[in-house]
């Protein structure tokens, strides 16, 4: 076990959002070894980005964009940082973290706590080079207009990072995900792609997995119709699996973490089954091995994020799925992630 390993199994001793804090703290004052290099079998392109792999951080972890640096040591092939807000918020109440270890998940109803667009802008600038960025947009709790949060994130943060999230899927900001109808949807769509204005930065869009496949088809042609650039598939869910047998599986809030890997892995293959190769795909949820990251590629994702499966996994995990899925896309035969997308239709 390496010494950010061991590190991450002590931080599981302690209270999960202490040992966040200290996580994040640690990624922006240890000196971390830079990663070597990629093998070129990992290369993938996303939206006009190309990445040297396709496993990027999904947002959640550092919602301040305070731990740049830190993290694009780690080797991800993309970091998300967020979710941020127009203006500061503290979030729900504490406890709102909750680690169900037996399970391999978590539950979280942080409630977008941040730090708001301006210290998160302040941190993109000093970001380090070399690594791709990206930023989650959410809407702060009481605003009545969240499409025009949205706006204004895109607007304060153009020229800041690689590509934009909105994010409408997260279970703890009230009113939220009614965002994923149609009507809400061409709405906010069409006034982001206004907010735009010619700039070629690209707007990803993050959904729920407590969706039908009529739904997410729904979505999938909406973003095509407003020129979003890739959907991520999906956020945290409402849904509490039978399976479950942590002491704390009842508490409110989204699941993340491997039960969410059958939802999710369903999810994708509907967004893929709906978007016939003309939206890229982001796969999230339950992504805990080099297996199940292959699947997704397979089943139609570019690239995956993951983030619950590092507090079980530590950092390593990271360097684990790449050379496992190194190992299999060399085995079937690919020379890169992108001949590998879609192939199990």
């Amino acid at each position: 076990m390496s010494l950010s390993d061991m590190g991450a199994a002590a931080l599981r001793l302690i209270d999960p959002e202490t040992a966040h804090g200290l996580a994040i703290r640690a990624l922006k004052t240890l000196p971390l070894l830079a990663p070597g290099a990629d093998d070129p079998v990992l290369r993938t392109r996303l939206a006009g980005l190309n990445l040297s792999n396709p496993v990027g951080l999904a947002a959640g972890l550092d919602k301040n964009g305070e731990a740049l640096r830190g993290l694009s040591r780690l080797g991800f092939g993309f970091v998300e940082c967020g979710s941020v807000t127009p203006r500061a918020q503290p979030g729900n109440p504490r406890p709102r973290l909750f680690r169900l270890t037996e399970d391999q998940a978590i539950i979280n109803r942080m409630g977008f706590n941040n730090a708001g667009l301006e210290v998160f802008a302040k941190h993109l600038k000093t970001r380090p080079a070399g690594t791709v960025v990206g930023a989650n947009l959410g809407a702060n709790k009481d605003t009545e207009d969240k499409a025009a949060d949205y706006v204004a994130g895109l607007k304060r943060l153009r020229g800041l990072a690689d590509y934009v999230t909105v994010n409408v899927s997260s279970p703890n900001t009230p009113g939220l995900r009614a965002l994923q109808g149609r009507a809400a949807l061409d709405d906010l769509l069409g006034r982001l792609a206004e907010a735009r204005s010619g700039d070629r930065t690209p707007v990803f869009l993050k959904i729920a997995p407590d969706l039908t496949p009529d739904e997410i088809a729904l979505i999938v042609e909406a973003s095509l119709d407003h020129g979003i650039d890739a959907l991520i598939v999906s956020n945290t869910t409402l849904d509490r699996p039978d399976t479950l047998r942590s002491r704390d599986r009842e508490e409110a809030g989204g699941l993340s973490g491997r039960p969410l890997q059958v939802r999710a892995r369903a999810a994708v293959t509907a967004a893929a089954a709906a978007s016939t190769g003309r939206l890229p795909l982001i796969a999230v949820g339950g992504i805990d091995s080099g297996a199940e990251a292959y699947a997704r590629i397979r089943a139609g994702a570019c690239a995956v994020q993951l983030y619950s499966a590092l507090i079980y996994g530590g950092p390593g995990l990271v360097g684990r799925i790449k050379r496992d899925l190194t190992e299999r896309l060399r085995a079937d035969g690919f020379t890169c992630v992108n001949e590998a997308v879609g192939t199990a239709r």
